[in-house]
């Protein structure tokens, strides 16, 4: 499997690229990273450096790839982390180029855009870009239960209204839906979810909630969920492999007391996951 991923990277720590692009190695995934941004940390922090890449040179490093052939071999293409409006039309381009010649390719879209506790921590034209022309081109989106909402207009809480806000989302385009950060009033104290649908049905999975902030681990998520859906053709099962990952990492990253997730130390999580958490059938 080949997935050519568009989004961030930072050099000290993980965030973007830096985060999602070891873990789909690890599992057997060759990856061509291409970088929106290229700073010295995530934006977390209130301080960083570095260059917002201009939309040209990331559209040029995407016609070089092409022009090695290598359109033809991808399965998949992945975006994240955008950096400047203008990557969009980047993306867009990229993707339809890609499908040209592989029908079979999926896009998959990281809508990255905030989440509940921090607001939007994008350029403001962003979320209007992804929700207006980037979503509808997709075929698998993961953005988190606060993304979700924005994209749709909804307000997901429950397991019936985020249901009904995944399939609004599914009606603009997207085949695929993966839902992080699902933290439903109902659910039992100190646990998080996260929620798969496609034609098929739709899935929930709950993990323990660890009380730490991981900058980077919506990026681990993303990347894992699109590797094993495409390599298996199942959402439950990438579900409970991504769960069962992403959560190891976390854990590991918590119990270092760690700023920056243990993406090298904790790798075994990738590569066995210990497939600890029940995948449920909600339809």
């Amino acid at each position: 499997m080949k997935v050519l991923s568009i989004q961030s990277a930072v050099a000290y720590g993980h965030a973007g690229n830096s985060a999602a692009v070891f873990p789909m190695q690890r599992i057997g995934v060759e990856v061509l990273p291409v970088h929106t941004v290229n700073f010295s940390n995530h934006t977390g922090y209130g301080a960083w450096r570095g260059p917002v890449m201009d939309p040209q040179d990331v559209s040029d490093v995407i016609t070089g790839v092409e022009e090695r052939g290598a359109f033809g071999d991808l399965d998949a293409v992945l975006s994240g982390y955008q950096g400047s409006e203008g990557i969009a039309d980047v993306i867009i381009d990229a993707v339809a180029r890609v499908k040209a010649v592989n029908p079979k390719a999926v896009y998959a879209c990281d809508p990255v855009m905030g989440n509940a506790k921090s607001g939007c921590f994008v350029a403001p034209a962003i979320p209007d870009l992804l929700r207006e022309k980037v979503v509808p081109v997709a075929d698998i989106i993961t953005p988190n239960q606060f993304e979700l909402g924005y994209l749709t207009g909804t307000a997901p809480d429950t397991i019936d209204s985020t249901l009904a806000s995944a399939d609004a989302a599914r009606a603009m385009g997207p085949r695929t839906v993966l839902v992080t950060s699902v933290e439903r009033p109902d659910r039992d104290e100190g646990t998080i979810e996260m929620m798969a649908i496609d034609d098929e049905g739709a899935w929930i999975v709950t993990t323990p909630h660890l009380p730490m902030k991981a900058n980077g681990s919506g990026d681990v998520t993303a990347a894992l969920f699109t590797s094993h859906y495409v390599l298996t053709g199942s959402a439950s099962e990438a579900l409970a492999r991504t769960a069962s990952s992403v959560f190891g990492v976390l854990e590991e990253t918590h119990a270092a007391g760690s700023k920056e997730l243990r993406l090298v130390e904790a790798q075994h999580h990738y590569a066995d996951p210990r497939l600890e958490f029940e995948v449920r059938r909600l339809r």
